[in-house]
């Protein structure tokens, strides 16, 4: 679990946005510190509404740079001119408010609650289908709170989504410390018969997978991508963190996969969809990486092009066996991670630059956004914007078609059409 610090700038509504952060954050078991220096992670909720402001925010966000592992930012002036920090320098990651809790995990499996219930939250409705996983990462403190993969039934899985669906959810996300492994327990992998089951429930909805590690995902990579070919329910995306490029680094990690399993299951996906979502993490600055292996990550990265990519500078958790390995310094960490990010600001603005002058159909409008805007995912949940939004009478859990207008370097523009 990480220590985040997080900082809330202008309006009621980035206040609100702070509250469901730390509330989801807590959910998952992190934790918040009173200061900056104490934090694994700080989160800087910004605001534009005057030219001084922006000075401020830039300012600010360069000193939370500087004093934590990894910095992560949101609000107002994130979305409007998110450019604005890169060509500053700041190193840190402009995201989505809702985006934030997913990518406060230095490199850790995602934690819930023993407990943990389906939760509607708008038109979105948050699905755990289980708690644990089957990994042994020598970095991660998560597998000491929740212990090894328990998968309820699918059948009480499938309940609870259709629970969900006739409450009103549009959207459907599976979540899980590694959905790839469902079902393992019980000594069959279960997921795709699981995602099968949910895709045959009545109703007009999508649904999003959560993120499952590669091991998990090779051995049933074929039946996988046979169930999303064959269900529109289902967002083309797949989450699949690989972390590094290095065996080598991979092995120190206790990682399970090696980075030709990896490419296989993308290269499956490759062929059983024409237009679909890589979702995958890095960790830098790993004890045991040398320049070699960061390189093979960046080469990795430039290969597969995924769309999504979080980027993590390693941090040292409590009790885990990577806390007793020597560290790299901070100098060379920031700079493999300046390195990666602005490699992943290219990719992924390259991915949404390919989109303008296209149509999308059957798009989903997910939440309101800043001011009188929506964000919608597509088919492979690629992230647009509707501004003016009341204007074409369009509100969460609408299916619009779009014409892709312009981008930015983690979103595109629509037009309803």
């Amino acid at each position: 679990m990480a220590r985040y610090h997080i900082e809330t700038y202008g309006c009621t509504s980035n206040r609100g946005e702070s509250r469901e952060i730390e509330r989801r954050l807590r959910d998952a078991g992190h934790y918040r510190v009173d200061g900056v220096d104490e934090a694994d992670v700080a989160i800087l909720n910004t605001c534009t509404v005057v030219e001084k402001t922006e000075r401020n925010m830039l300012r600010r966000a360069e000193e939370l740079a500087d004093e934590t592992a990894d910095l992560f930012i949101t609000g107002c002036m994130a979305l409007a001119q998110g450019e604005a920090f890169a060509r500053a320098g700041v190193d840190g990651q402009v995201l989505h408010w809702d985006e934030v809790p997913e990518a406060v995990t230095n490199g850790e499996c995602p934690t819930t609650t023993p407990d943990a219930e389906p939760i509607l939250d708008g038109v979105v409705g948050i699905l755990p289908i289980a708690r644990g996983c089957m990994s042994d990462c020598s970095y991660c403190i998560t597998k000491h709170a929740t212990g090894k993969i328990d998968s309820p039934p699918i059948e009480e899985n499938v309940a609870k989504a259709r629970a969900l669906i006739h409450a009103g959810a549009k959207e459907i996300r599976i979540t899980g410390q590694d959905t790839g492994v469902y079902g393992w327990d019980d000594g069959e992998r279960k997921l795709h018969r699981l995602l099968e089951r949910i895709c045959a429930i009545d109703g007009e909805f999508r649904v999003r997978v959560g993120m499952a590690n590669p091991k998990g995902v090779h051995g049933i990579r074929d039946e996988l991508a046979e169930v999303f070919a064959a269900n529109d329910e289902l967002y083309d995306f797949l989450h699949a963190p690989v972390q590094s490029g290095s065996d080598d680094v991979l092995g120190d990690m206790r990682r399970q996969h090696q980075v030709a399993e990896y490419l296989e299951v993308v290269e499956t996906f490759d062929e059983a969809l024409e237009y679909w979502t890589l979702s995958t993490d890095f960790i830098v600055g790993f004890p045991t990486e040398t320049d070699r292996d960061h390189e093979q990550s960046l080469a990795l990265l430039r290969e597969t092009r995924p769309e999504k990519i979080n980027v993590t500078r390693f941090s040292k958790r409590p009790e885990t066996d990577a806390a007793d390995m020597k560290g790299l310094g901070g100098t060379i960490k920031k700079e493999r991670s300046k390195a990666m990010s602005e490699l992943k600001r290219e990719v992924v603005a390259d991915a949404y630059a390919d989109m303008v002058g296209e149509r999308r159909e059957d798009v989903l409008v997910v939440e309101a956004g800043t001011g009188d805007s929506v964000k919608c995912r597509d088919s492979a949940y690629r992230q647009l914007i509707v501004q003016n939004a009341s204007e074409y009478g369009i509100e969460p859990g609408d299916f619009v078609d779009l014409e892709i207008t312009a981008h930015e370097s983690m979103y595109a523009f629509g037009t309803p059409v």
